[in-house]
């Protein structure tokens, strides 16, 4: 298997290529464009447009472009350069667009952390990413972030700074509004302009290594797929996009963050989901396109005011972030006639890889997961990396300009994932002889619940740290709703016990987000194992299935 190299660059060591950088510009793919230069035509075509709208106002192009300018010159007086990463752990409010645009625009990298992210994995994400700042909410759906931020500070010697969007609590937090109207109005200079194929963005995502993986892009590798969407689904700057997912999360920020400002469109930031809110959007804003895990899908197509509101301006949802019940589609079919339902697959490290189009015939869009978007390519092959022919379930490779750049200080696990420029994606799919891929299942030891990947090693690693606990194991087990939930099969010591209050109250004393716990334990004397003494966890998921009646 051919490994990819690593070239140094400010701060980080990818797997760019100057090879790479040529071929993509010259196919067009990359078009060395950054987000703040979208911005600047959005502004010289409708300075007075709507640019986002979220649960406290909106703010329209011209006031987004002056607050990114005041932004850019306040972190270059904090001293930020370009490397320098700012972390972004806000909800779906304007001023993380804002922060991040501004940071695009002197070549500040944005590190992604979710609001569910709490002490252990922000602690984790801060220190892998080096953040010099910080910014946080005031509170959110009942949490203190300054309290938290408070409890961090004394073990991350790097972090400069926490701004709050809100009231701060102490004289170490900036208040948000206060940072940006103190600076200077004036455009920064020209020579700061980053090359786009710098990092620009950090994402985190997890899957079977445990703690949580620092995803690096270019501006050149975000910016790729968001123009291969538009032109997919024809979408234009008269379309009102919605959001719902966290934009700290990949799936929200390339649809809610990245692609509304690329086109130009307004954006529709929902913070906290509430099926209802959104039809009632729907027709006061009159979106035309959202996007979302087929949870989601599934609460929008059951909320009581379905019916009572007028949805004649909805025309696509985009479903992905998980498996997607095709009898959901069906559903949505029946429901929503006008709307266009495309789902798609693809990565925190590879954006929407694979999509289905409209025309497509309804056996492609019911039942695939869509064909490869401009650019990119897909094959499956075997434990050997060779081809399978057609329908034959394999292993999932990918490749091409919307690709990653490497994880974080994690070298080694770059290379494992890749032979050559085919990034092994984890997934187990079939490609039938038109191009069109159908995910069958994963490799990778991760649960998707309700679009969010929980990582399970991690959650049993810190399980393992609880004195009651000889062993543990944690699967998913089917939801209608969500798709999957976590259950952890637990062997006690000998002498102790262990009940669902007493798990929940460790992983919150070790700081692991309340979306991680495990929904469901089950107390065992044994667990099923392998000759060589691993835990055979397809046949607690078959159990779970065969209690679900799945």
């Amino acid at each position: 298997m051919r490994r990819p190299c690593f070239f140094a660059m400010p701060q980080f060591s990818t797997t760019l290529t100057p090879e790479q950088i040529q071929r993509y510009t010259a196919s067009g793919a990359w078009p060395n464009r950054l987000l703040t230069d979208f911005l600047d035509d959005a502004v010289a075509i409708s300075h007075d447009k709507v640019a986002i709208i979220d649960s406290r106002g909106s703010i329209t192009y011209g006031e987004l472009s002056r607050q990114v300018t005041r932004c850019a010159n306040a972190l270059l007086a904090l001293g930020l350069r370009a490397g320098d990463v700012m972390a972004l752990q806000l909800p779906n409010w304007k001023e993380f667009l804002v922060a991040h645009l501004a940071a695009t625009r002197i070549g500040v990298v944005s590190s992604l952390i979710t609001p569910m992210s709490r002490d252990r994995e922000v602690t984790h994400m801060l220190r892998l990413s080096d953040a010099k700042v910080l910014v946080i909410p005031d509170t959110f759906r009942g949490h203190d972030y300054r309290a938290m931020a408070a409890r961090l500070r004394g073990e991350l010697p790097d972090l400069r700074q926490v701004l709050v969007v809100g009231e701060p609590s102490s004289n170490a937090e900036v208040s948000w509004q206060s940072f940006i109207a103190g600076a200077l109005d004036d455009a920064p200079p020209a020579q700061l302009r980053p090359d786009a194929n710098a990092v620009t963005e950090i994402v985190f995502t997890s899957g079977a290594t445990g703690e949580p993986k620092g995803v690096m892009h270019t501006s050149n590798t975000i910016v790729a797929p968001q123009l291969a969407l538009a032109a997919s689904l024809q979408l234009t700057r008269d379309d009102v996009i919605h959001i719902a997912s966290t934009i700290a999360h990949q799936t929200g920020f390339l649809n809610g963050v990245r692609l509304p400002i690329q086109l130009g469109a307004t954006v529709v930031l929902q913070d906290v989901w509430n099926p209802q809110q959104m039809v009632e959007w729907i027709a006061q804003h009159r979106i035309t396109v959202s996007s979302g895990s087929a949870t989601f899908l599934l609460d929008l197509l059951r909320a009581k005011n379905l019916a009572d509101c007028d949805l004649s301006s909805f025309r696509i949802f985009r479903c992905g972030g998980g498996p997607i019940p095709r009898a959901l589609l069906r559903e949505a079919r029946e429901k929503l006639p006008h709307v266009g339902i495309h789902c798609g697959w693809g990565q925190t490290e590879n954006a929407v890889v694979t999509l289905t189009r409209i025309g497509a015939p309804d056996d492609k869009l019911l039942n695939t997961d869509g064909c490869a978007q401009p650019g990119m390519a897909v094959r499956v092959v075997d434990d050997t990396n060779r081809l399978l022919p057609a329908g034959t379930e394999g292993r999932l490779q990918c490749r091409g300009p919307f690709m990653f750049v490497g994880y974080v200080k994690q070298e080694a696990l770059t290379r494992e994932n890749f032979d050559g420029e085919w990034f092994d994606t984890g997934d187990l799919a079939t490609l039938d002889a038109e191009g069109f891929i159908r995910i069958t299942g994963r490799l990778k030891d991760i649960i998707i619940r309700g679009g969010e990947n929980i990582p399970v090693k991690y959650v049993e690693d810190t399980l393992y740290e609880d004195p009651r606990v000889q062993d543990a194991a944690i699967v998913g087990m089917p939801d209608p709703r969500l798709g999957e939930r976590a259950c952890a099969f637990v062997i006690c010591r000998d002498g102790k016990s262990l009940d669902m209050q007493a798990m929940q109250d460790f992983l919150t004393e070790r700081g692991v987000a309340k979306v991680y716990w495990p929904e469901r334990l089950e107390i065992v004397d044994t667990l099923p194992r392998t000759a060589n003494g691993k835990i055979r966890k397809a046949d607690l998921r078959a159990q779970l299935a065969r209690e679900a009646g799945t």
